[in-house]
């Protein structure tokens, strides 16, 4: 069971950078696809606020949504880059 949930879409390249630091860092997540759409993207907008993707969400850190890849690039490089 893990605790890393990507928001992402198939094909996007931010979520692509995202998918290659969460496999650098050999970190299990949960991906959950959303819509192309941005009108149907309602569970992200849930989470987030917004239907952008790709969204992080940390539950083991408190973290809800993180949007933005390299925030999430960034995050997830200091919160578990040294564990490796």
């Amino acid at each position: 069971m893990t605790d890393l949930k990507l928001y992402e879409l198939e094909g996007c390249p931010y979520c692509a950078k995202v998918k290659e630091k969460l496999a650098e860092l050999d970190l299990e997540y949960e991906s959950i696809m959303v819509p192309r759409p941005h009108g149907e993207r309602t569970e992200v907008e849930e989470v987030s606020g917004q239907t952008g993707v790709p969204v992080l969400v940390d539950e083991a850190n408190g973290i809800d949504a993180m949007p933005e890849s390299d925030d999430i690039v960034a995050y997830l490089e200091e919160t578990y880059g040294g564990a490796s």
